[in-house]
């Protein structure tokens, strides 16, 4: 018998929260992305359960996206980061995957590129978050270089990224989609295809919905929101983190639990320990108090989260046994909420699942 802590994957419940994204949008088209190995969920199995769903795929960079090509997934792919040689440039031409242009110096190794066949590109312009993306009084100069260059296939997309989305009460977001607007001046053709909308703004934004739209969170079944919105509370969590009871003992009032004797009892207490640590994914920062649910009930952490075990008071849990089923995170119980008790967000829970965990795939 293996070790019982693995990460079970609903793909159908994947699939519904990508058919969510596009009757959202249904006059956008839908870039899944999938990258850091589709959030943590697996891109292989990820991209050919949604290869029918959407027109491509979005990761960050080639070498995600020839992982998709090796697995035989025939979409068109896309690099959100754009390339960092002149070299990948050639590569991207080949394999149809398209390129985001991020900067001045992306563009001007476009420019002198010379692939075998036209490649597609997006233009990123930086209307306020300050990361990537060129300015906006420099888009239409640019998107004119580009559309004159040869070896620039006639379709350019212009995108920004939102920095606030995932506030609906920040009018950032609406800031940025007037600097987007006033940098397109009367240079951009009017058939030229936009993207501005990541998950916070598919769901939340309504107003910044174009040609394509960029889903990723939520596809996984996570919402980008700190509080109840009534499309993301449709999504469904795609991934059921779990594990077992290893042991159970009995202490005494006082009595401390784990390393550093962080945590006391203040009654005597039944101590459940589960095969699972922060070698498995689980966050290290996560307190005493933050939930599991054993047998479908709520269970507090107590004492500091090892390498590859927790333990939980389950002394209001008296049926209790070795081998039961415990959830850190999944159907029951929000990795929202897990996040938040470790001081982190559901983007980094998921993205962290190491190696060691399996992966186990239900409703392919």
């Amino acid at each position: 018998m293996s070790r019982p802590a693995k990460a079970l994957i609903d793909l159908e419940a994947l699939r519904h929260n990508c058919r969510l994204a596009n009757d959202l949008s249904p006059q956008s088209q839908t870039m899944a992305v999938i990258k850091a190995d589709a959030y943590g969920h697996g891109a292989v199995p990820v991209a050919h359960a949604l290869r029918d769903l959407v027109p491509t795929f979005g990761v960050t960079c080639i070498e995600e996206a020839l992982e998709l090509r090796e697995s035989g997934i025939k979409n068109p792919v896309h690099l959100l980061e754009g390339v960092f040689s002149a070299s990948e440039i050639s590569i991207a031409a080949y394999q149809n995957f398209s390129l985001s242009v991020v900067s001045q110096e992306q563009k001007t190794a476009l420019l002198k590129a010379s692939p075998a066949k036209p490649v597609r590109v997006w233009v990123f312009v930086d209307t306020g978050m300050h990361r990537l993306g060129i300015q906006p009084n420099e888009l239409v100069q640019s998107y004119n270089e580009l559309a004159s260059c040869g070896h620039v296939a006639e379709d350019i997309v212009v995108a920004t990224h939102f920095a606030c989305a995932d506030e609906r009460g920040n009018d950032f977001t609406s800031e940025q989609l007037k600097r987007f607007n006033q940098g397109l001046g009367h240079g951009i053709p009017s058939t030229t295809s936009f993207s501005f909308a990541n998950s916070a703004a598919v769901l939340g934004w309504p107003e910044t919905r174009a040609t394509w739209n960029r889903p990723g969170i939520m596809l996984y079944g996570s919402s980008p929101f700190a509080t109840p919105h009534p499309d993301a509370d449709q999504l469904r969590p795609v991934m059921t983190f779990k594990s077992g009871v290893m042991a159970l003992r009995d202490i005494r009032l006082g009595e401390t639990v784990g390393y550093g004797a962080t945590w006391k009892a203040e009654r005597s207490s039944r101590i459940a320990t589960v095969a699972i640590g922060y070698g498995d994914g689980y966050p290290l920062h996560a307190p005493s108090g933050t939930p599991v649910l054993i047998n479908g009930q709520r269970c507090p952490l107590v004492g500091r989260v090892s390498m590859d075990m927790i333990t939980v008071d389950v002394t209001d849990l008296p049926s209790v046994a070795l081998g039961d089923e415990v959830i850190l995170w999944g159907k029951g119980l929000s990795v929202n909420e897990v996040a938040a008790c470790a001081g982190t967000i559901s983007y980094e829970l998921l993205t962290r699942m190491p190696k060691r965990t399996r992966r186990e795939y239900i409703n392919t």
